[in-house]
């Protein structure tokens, strides 16, 4: 459903239902999904804008028939269904490697079918572009387009199949295990190439709907970007800007183009900037659950991303510590930049490519030894993670400890909590929290003896994803 007073913006994914974590399939609705796709030539020469005809025409999709695809689905019974959005369900099928006829369940390559609700003018619009985009694009780090079904009222889209599914349900879905930090900046280089290859074509596009549900990743974290039907085609000559209707989600939409309706690929560049701090901080874009201090994401970060003394205070929690100091401020940084208010301050996305690449490099992977186990600082101590005594010399650990040292490191724990709160020192406390998270249960389960009392002075927790699930 579009909620429509001048602007135009799409459902938030995160409110849609769904049944599994394959609920963000690439959808004409904007919510993201998730597949493998192998490796081929990069092309980039879009042509001027074409007729249906000519669009469905192209020799680089199969053109699949309603009963084709019913079979592939087992008639879109509902076993096969793997989520459900604003304009579409999305369900498992399986085709044929070679002549992409339908095969037998369990057999042939593994397929998503998107079957579109019949919404009208704008779910059929949305529905072409996407033919029309990734019909033509490819790019490893595009999601993989195989066919199409255009039969009466019925508007069907066929992509390879990602086991991962979306960068969203990692971050953002109860019970998901965290991504690692080398995941996360894995997952943002690859999405930023898929972006880059985007601006630099020789006819410029703008994707239009960057985000988390947007990103798909296949079995070894590779991201690719999905749902292309937003995606307009740039300014040509000497424009810096397309003029056009304001569509996007919430969150993401860079403020000029809320504003104006003045699009260019800084806007992308904006929206790429709010999924940096999703996976910095592991929490939405919006999110009514929080305070309404913390509820915009963007608003929220923006005072800690130059600090790098309080970054800490907003870093994802379920990292558990884990990350290198000099990278997450590096990401940090980018990230504000890519955030500023003014669109020509903001870099160009193969800049930003290269600055991600960039921290690849090991001087910013460096973490300290207690880091690397788990371990953390809390106030001016160093406390060995869980186990750390029994891991010198390749030992493997002995998780039956010394009980005497997990009491006497609960009782330090205490005490510098105590010297914080006394001094009424909210970083000190916060960062000791923070640390001791990284800590194990020895040291956290009695860190903070009243949390409740402590857990509106502690900016730091996890993302929440109240979104249904079956």
């Amino acid at each position: 459903m579009h909620i429509s007073l001048f602007l135009v913006w799409k459902p938030d994914p995160s409110k849609a239902a769904s049944k599994t974590s394959y609920s963000s399939y690439p959808s004409t609705t904007k919510s993201g999904s998730s597949w493998t796709v192998p490796s081929y030539k990069d092309r980039s020469d879009l042509p001027t804008p074409r007729t249906e005809g000519e669009i469905l025409s192209s020799s680089n999709l199969k053109a699949f028939t309603l009963s084709e695809l019913k079979n592939a689905t087992k008639n879109f019974r509902p076993d096969s269904l793997l989520g459900e959005g604003g304009f579409g369900y999305v369900y498992k099928g399986w085709i044929d490697e070679q002549t992409l006829a339908p095969s037998r369940p369990g057999s042939g390559m593994v397929v998503a079918v998107k079957k579109l609700k019949p919404e009208g003018f704008q779910g059929h619009k949305e529905w072409l572009t996407e033919v029309d985009y990734l019909g033509q694009l490819h790019h490893q780090n595009l999601v993989k387009l195989i066919g199409y079904c255009s039969d009466g009222d019925n508007r069907l889209l066929v992509y390879e199949y990602m086991p991962k599914g979306s960068l969203e349900n990692h971050l953002f879905r109860r019970g998901a295990d965290p991504l690692s930090w080398a995941i996360r900046l894995k997952v943002a280089i690859g999405a930023a190439r898929g972006l880059s290859f985007l601006h630099d074509a020789e006819n410029q596009v703008i994707y239009r709907d960057f985000k988390a549900s947007n990103i798909l990743l296949d079995s070894e974290f590779n991201a690719k970007l999905s749902d292309f039907g937003l995606a307009k085609a740039g300014p040509t000559g000497d424009r810096t800007h397309v003029s056009t209707q304001v569509m996007g989600t919430r969150g993401y939409a860079a403020p000029e183009y809320v504003a104006t309706g003045r699009l260019s690929v800084k806007a992308d560049v904006y929206s790429f900037g709010v999924v940096l701090l999703e996976l910095l901080t592991g929490r939405r874009a919006l999110d009514k659950s929080k305070p309404v201090s913390e509820q915009n994401l963007v608003d929220w970060t923006r005072p800690y991303l130059g600090d790098k003394r309080r970054l800490y205070r907003i870093m994802d929690m379920k990292l558990g510590g884990q990350y290198p100091k000099k990278g997450a401020y590096a990401i940090a940084t980018l990230a504000l930049q890519c955030i500023r208010n003014e669109a020509k301050m903001r870099p160009q996305m193969s800049e930003v490519l290269e600055k991600l690449e960039q921290l690849q490099d090991a001087k910013y992977n460096v973490t300290s030894p207690q880091e690397q186990q788990g371990g953390g600082a809390v106030g001016w101590m160093t406390v060995p993670a869980f186990g750390e005594w029994d891991m010198k010399n390749g030992a493997v650990p002995d998780y039956s400890m010394d009980f005497s040292k997990i009491r006497e490191m609960r009782k330090q724990n205490k005490r510098e909590l105590s010297r914080a709160s006394i001094g009424g020192d909210e970083d000190l406390l916060a960062q000791q929290q923070h640390k001791a998270a990284a800590q194990g249960p020895a040291a956290k389960a009695d860190f903070a003896p009243n949390a409740a009392a402590d857990d509106h002075r502690r900016p730091l927790h996890a993302g929440h994803d109240d979104s249904p699930t079956a």
